[in-house]
């Protein structure tokens, strides 16, 4: 990374973006076209439990969801708004690209009846290690389901859901990490052309049948973007942009100075605050994604909203690491709301909450066409990346 030579025509020197992953505030107009009409992530996790967010509400977010009781006659000292999501789908790659302003127009494949034969039989071929399995489940339910053969055999555990990812589960005690992950590496070599998924995810789990639970060592190869990034501008402009969780997976490790992996909001928000207090200038990306893995694709509003309100009771400590020249904003990638009968990601819009110090008073920036104003809004903020997509707001926010 190049020295970056210090500018006075700026309005801010960092952004800290943080992505409660999988909360969602209400469908789009195209939510029904992917069976998400009636999703309603924030709400209907409140209906079903009371929330107390008494710091995101202080930002803006009881007028990003006017009618939740959370936030009656709070008094809001932030901007705030809703982004909507442009590219096709509704999973975590597409997400945090066009947050990132980088657009897709087209959607990665999904497998609603597994991966064809033919692919199968060649992963098959190249690992020497049979496949079972090969159909959308969710991951905690398959392992309970297959985990007995596949100690009894060794063969791999291979599932999708409504999502662009081809899914490997293994025993740590069959089938070591590493060689889990040069699994991975393997189908990431095989999927390619019309089957160019998102993600390949390595599962690892260990325990007894029964008791099987997953590891930390969950480890995502996704496609590098086709195009640049903020987090490429940023960092061939001299920026540091440094990562917390799974960001930089799904980047593929593109335009990022710093990585650090996590496991679990409070290590990634203790992390998160800990990279606040370093001397940096540009993005720290941060993913906080329990609200998704851990309790959406559970049907659990209770976990659900237990870790939003978690994040809420801590969301001080990291306002009080900002300096001057800071902003902090935080978002999500899409829905996933946790009443609904499925158990995958729902398509809905995200909220858009901001704040810096000096900022007084509540500005609301509206229902805006695209996650990608939030990339093009620290793009123009930081003078990188004139050509990303999405429409800044960074004058609305200047004050």
């Amino acid at each position: 990374m190049r020295r970056l030579e210090k500018r006075t025509d700026r309005p801010f020197d960092r952004f800290v973006l943080i992505v409660l992953d999988g909360v969602g505030v209400g469908g789009q107009e195209d939510s029904g076209d992917y069976g998400d009409a009636d999703a309603d992530s924030l709400g209907h996790v409140n209906e079903k439990t009371g929330l107390k967010l008494l710091n995101l509400c202080r930002f803006g977010l009881g007028r990003v969801k006017p009618g939740c009781n959370f936030c009656m006659d709070a008094e809001v000292d932030g901007f705030y708004g809703r982004l909507t999501m442009a590219a096709a789908g509704k999973d975590s790659t597409s997400g945090h690209w066009e947050l990132a302003g980088l657009r897709l127009d087209k959607p990665f494949p999904v497998f609603p009846n597994g991966f064809p034969d033919a692919l199968i039989k060649e992963f098959e071929r190249a690992t020497c290690k049979k496949a079972i399995g090969n159909k959308p489940a969710s991951g905690t339910k398959i392992i309970e389901e297959l985990g007995p053969e596949h100690i009894a055999t060794g063969a791999l555990i291979i599932y999708t859901s409504a999502d662009s990812v081809f899914q490997i589960a293994a025993h740590v005690d069959v089938v070591p990490e590493e060689e889990l992950y040069r699994f991975c590496e393997t189908a990431r070599s095989l999927l390619t052309g019309d089957l160019a998924i998102g993600r390949v995810i390595a599962r690892p789990f260990d325990g007894e049948p029964g008791r099987f639970r997953r590891t930390g060592g969950r480890k995502d190869y996704s496609l590098p973007p086709p195009g640049p990034t903020l987090l490429d501008m940023l960092t061939d402009a001299g920026y540091g942009v440094r990562t917390v969780g799974k960001i930089d997976y799904l980047f593929a490790g593109k335009g990022i100075t710093k990585a650090v992996h996590t496991s679990g909001n409070r290590e990634g928000f203790e992390t998160a605050v800990a990279q606040v207090k370093e001397d940096f200038e540009g993005l720290l990306f941060a993913n906080l994604n329990d609200t998704d893995t851990v309790y959406g694709h559970r049907n659990d509003p209770n976990g659900y909203a237990a870790a939003l309100e978690e994040f809420d009771n801590v969301l001080p400590i990291i306002e009080g690491e900002m300096r001057p020249g800071d902003v902090l904003l935080i978002t999500s990638d899409h829905g996933n709301d946790p009443t609904t009968p499925g158990t995958d990601h729902t398509r809905e819009r995200t909220p858009l909450l901001g704040w810096y110090p000096g900022w007084s008073g509540a500005r609301n920036l509206g229902t805006r066409r695209s996650l990608a104003d939030v990339g093009r809004t620290i793009a123009d903020a930081l003078l990188v990346g004139a050509s990303l997509d999405g429409e800044s707001f960074l004058d609305e926010i200047v004050n």
